[in-house]
């Protein structure tokens, strides 16, 4: 028994989760001390902890596999809070706006790839990694400026939808790269399917009462098997997706649609919450595990450049479709900026790629590089924009005023901690003038002490003084 204990002991190292937890809740609130959404925080616990930081995570399968788990808990979830009627009138334009997306990641995608001598299969698949952005970043932005049930947050979930189902046939494209893939056919069938299936649960929930789940009196009230009853529901549509060759994400979201349109939707709710924040967390811990310092310091430049360029060009890319497909100024600046990173499921098309023999291990390594940098720093760069967006109504002579206004506050807390710092040193300064004139003092003491004669000179001395 004892042995057995020993055991798990050592297979469970409880001081390197502490560290773990510790670290990623210190981040945190450093970030929202400085007015930054968290999960930044949580991405950079993620590089500290990581195999090129200080190598407290030297192996991220296990961390992989739960944030997995929590991609397809979110999907989940928004599929169970989503309304219904609001997602399918943003429907049709959120079509509309991804594919423009994808069409011009692919230009994006074939500029690079003719600057840099690449081949079409490399180029096809850069556009594909481009094209995506985060769901689980972008709802989690939306959620924190209170902008997820309001219009801009209706139409990016949309489009975000969207992008997780041409998830499918990209794999089956970037396999077929490499000659493991499925026929044009095959291709077809899949996109009908998935398309087929959720415009027809689309429409048959919208003609239908509250669905009526099994055995809802019986878990209504008891929080245990509401809560593994949901996640079961989740997990097991996400495998059933993933079985037949469709995207598991998107079985987890159908399965949250059917959910919220039951009559469980205000019991699971509340109980799925907590669940998927404890992933979601370890989902952006495993985002900073992805980030390998050593590459990104050997190629520091390339790799910026290449983020900056992409944030920058998904931006006014998203908000130009958005606006072309006729909203407004704010839902289009608000849409536009959630989406401006690359998606998690780029990880997944790059990995692919690789695997099948289509994408060179340069590309790749720069692809997981850019995917990770704009993740980190896609929630910074909407906080800023959209924060400096609004000070700019304000009809500010310059856009180096507007910056101030806007982060007034931030500037703020950094000069009173430079304060504090100032005083602090200022106080050590003089405690070691004190301690140091203290010593000099105490030096020259003995030094006369020493000097002083001592016995019989030391009265012959006396008696010459008499």
């Amino acid at each position: 028994m004892e042995n057995t204990l020993e055991e798990v002991h050592h297979a469970v190292p409880l001081v390197d989760i502490a560290s773990v937890i510790v670290i990623a809740v210190l981040a945190g609130l450093g970030l929202m001390r400085l007015r930054q959404p968290p999960l930044v925080g949580f991405i950079l616990a993620g590089v500290i902890m990581g195999p090129t930081g200080f190598g407290l995570i030297g192996s991220n399968e296990n961390v992989s596999l739960l944030a997995e788990m929590g991609v397809l808990v979110l999907l989940f979830f928004i599929g169970t809070e989503l309304s219904l009627k609001a997602f399918v009138a943003t429907l049709k334009p959120a079509v509309i706006v991804a594919a423009g997306q994808l069409l011009a990641a692919l230009a994006i995608g074939a500029g690079i790839a003719w600057l840099v001598g690449s081949t079409v299969a490399e180029a096809v698949i850069l556009g594909f990694i481009i094209a995506l952005s985060s769901t689980v970043v972008a709802m989690k932005m939306l959620e924190d400026t209170g902008a997820l049930r309001r219009l801009p947050g209706r139409i990016t979930v949309g489009v975000l939808i969207a992008q997780d189902i041409a998830v499918v046939p990209m794999l089956i494209l970037v396999s077929s790269f490499g000659g493991a893939g499925a026929n044009a056919g095959e291709l077809v069938i899949k996109i009908a399917v998935a398309v087929g299936l959720l415009g027809v649960l689309l429409w048959w929930l919208g003609r239908s009462a509250k669905l009526k789940i099994p055995f809802t009196d019986e878990v209504a009230d008891n929080v245990e098997l509401l809560a593994l009853g949901s996640l079961a529901v989740c997990f097991g549509a996400a495998a059933l997706s993933g079985v037949v060759g469709l995207s598991p994400a998107y079985g987890a979201f159908v399965a949250g649609l059917v959910i919220g349109n039951s009559t469980l939707r205000n019991k699971v709710i509340p109980v799925i919450e907590p669940i998927q924040s404890v992933l979601l967390v370890v989902f952006f811990l495993s985002i900073g595990l992805l980030i390998d310092l050593d590459y990104i310091r050997d190629h520091l430049g390339v790799v910026l450049a290449a983020a900056l360029f992409v944030v920058a060009v998904k931006t006014i890319l998203n908000i130009f479709l958005l606006r072309i497909a006729g909203f407004d100024r704010e839902t289009a600046l608000v849409g536009g900026l959630s989406m401006a990173q690359i998606g998690e499921f780029s990880f997944v098309l790059a990995a692919a790629g690789f695997a099948a023999g289509a994408l060179g291990a340069d590309i790749y390594r720069l692809s997981i590089a850019v995917t990770a940098i704009t993740l980190l720093f896609s929630p910074a760069w909407m906080a800023v924009m959209h924060r400096v967006e609004a000070i700019a109504m304000e009809n500010y002579s310059s856009y180096r005023a507007a910056l101030s206004e806007a982060y007034a506050a931030e500037i703020g807390n950094v000069e009173e901690g430079m304060w504090w710092l100032k005083v602090r040193y200022r106080a050590g300064r003089i405690a070691r003038r004190k301690t140091k004139a203290a010593a000099s003092r105490r030096n020259v003491s003995s030094a006369v002490a020493e000097a002083e004669p001592v016995g019989p000179l030391a009265d012959i001395d006396t008696a010459k003084k008499g």
